[in-house]
């Protein structure tokens, strides 16, 4: 492993818990929920009925997976397959076992912030693929996006499932998606989920089961900041709570104090002041519809070349180009 990097990640880890405590209101990033135990948790909210996300992808990477690797396929010099927030990777080896299945050349490379879950895909694909090329690497999406401008040698296709661009308000995601589109050149694909618009009760019940995992989910940015830290926060003295507002489409996620209390920071040599019901802003999950997800396109550049649906119409992966 990269020590470099791994201190260069603690010490955002360490810069941005402290900016955010020490806001008013106060915020998190939902990128902290992920070590080993928020894989696990995560695998589980993917596992519940009421987070139709990975069913709805799964299912039209499962129904269109032909037409979908041949929009990918690159029959002169191949392609790279880079997949940003891969986790464990369920979804994307429909395509992974398709395009090796039927001769493709490519290599796939993985990138996720979370250690864990890249050794645990990497040792995965090489049991259930062992002929796949898998490239990895850890690290968070603006950290590589550098880096994929080197991916210039032949056609690239840059996949990012689960509506991770949702995490983003608008103008960030213009920022990110500008990015993307500054590292691609005419021949190259971006594949991208984006979670619709839709009952809005479907929405919170999703990020509100009735089960506890999602709240233990975002208590887990806690219970990081108390180990990597050397915090003292009481976990269970926080409540989640979830809202959703069906004009903007965004789902809002909180952490919620249920006492006045004072925390130390050790790591940081910092004191944090709660009062009674004063929140934690961990996450934001955006909603889109077709016109939202043009306008996004069009102000970073891109152009939605064709997009796949579920039977229910909850989710869609878009392909979009460089204009």
């Amino acid at each position: 492993m990269d020590i470099k990097a791994k201190t260069q990640r603690d010490t955002t880890f360490k810069t941005e818990v402290k900016e955010g405590l020490s806001s008013f209101p106060k915020y998190l990033s939902s990128k902290y929920f992920y070590d080993k135990k928020g894989d696990k948790l995560f695998q589980d909210i993917m596992a519940m009925p009421e987070y139709y996300l990975t069913g709805c992808e799964f299912e039209i990477l499962a129904t269109h997976t032909k037409t979908i690797g041949e929009l990918f396929r690159d029959r002169e010099n191949g392609l790279d397959l880079i997949e940003l927030g891969a986790g464990d990777g369920k979804k994307t080896k429909l395509l992974l076992k398709y395009m090796t299945d039927n001769n493709f050349n490519f290599v796939y490379k993985p990138i996720d912030i979370s250690e864990n879950a890249v050794k645990l895909l990497t040792n995965n694909l090489a049991q259930e693929m062992p002929s796949l090329t898998v490239d990895a690497e850890i690290g968070e999406y603006f950290e590589v996006l550098e880096r994929l401008k080197g991916f210039n040698k032949r056609k690239k296709v840059i996949v990012v499932l689960g509506s991770n661009i949702g995490n983003l308000l608008h103008p960030k995601a213009i920022d990110f998606l500008t990015k993307l589109k500054d590292t691609m050149l005419a021949e190259d694909l971006l594949f991208m989920g984006f979670d619709q618009k839709k009952n809005p009760q479907t929405v919170l019940d999703a990020y509100n089961d009735h089960t506890g995992i999602t709240a233990a989910f975002n208590k887990n940015i806690l219970t990081r900041i108390n180990r990597e830290l050397n915090a003292n926060f009481d976990v269970d003295k926080f409540t989640h709570w979830e809202s959703y507002n069906p004009e903007t489409g965004t789902a809002k996620s909180f952490l919620v104090a249920t006492e006045a209390m004072d925390v130390h920071i050790k790591n940081l040599d910092l004191d944090i002041s709660f009062e009674q019901w004063e929140t934690i802003h961990t996450e934001i999950s955006q909603k889109y519809d077709d016109k939202t997800v043009t306008w996004l396109a069009e102000q970073a550049g891109l152009t939605i070349e064709t997009s796949f649906t579920d039977k229910k119409g909850y989710y869609k992966d878009y392909v979009l180009r460089k204009i």
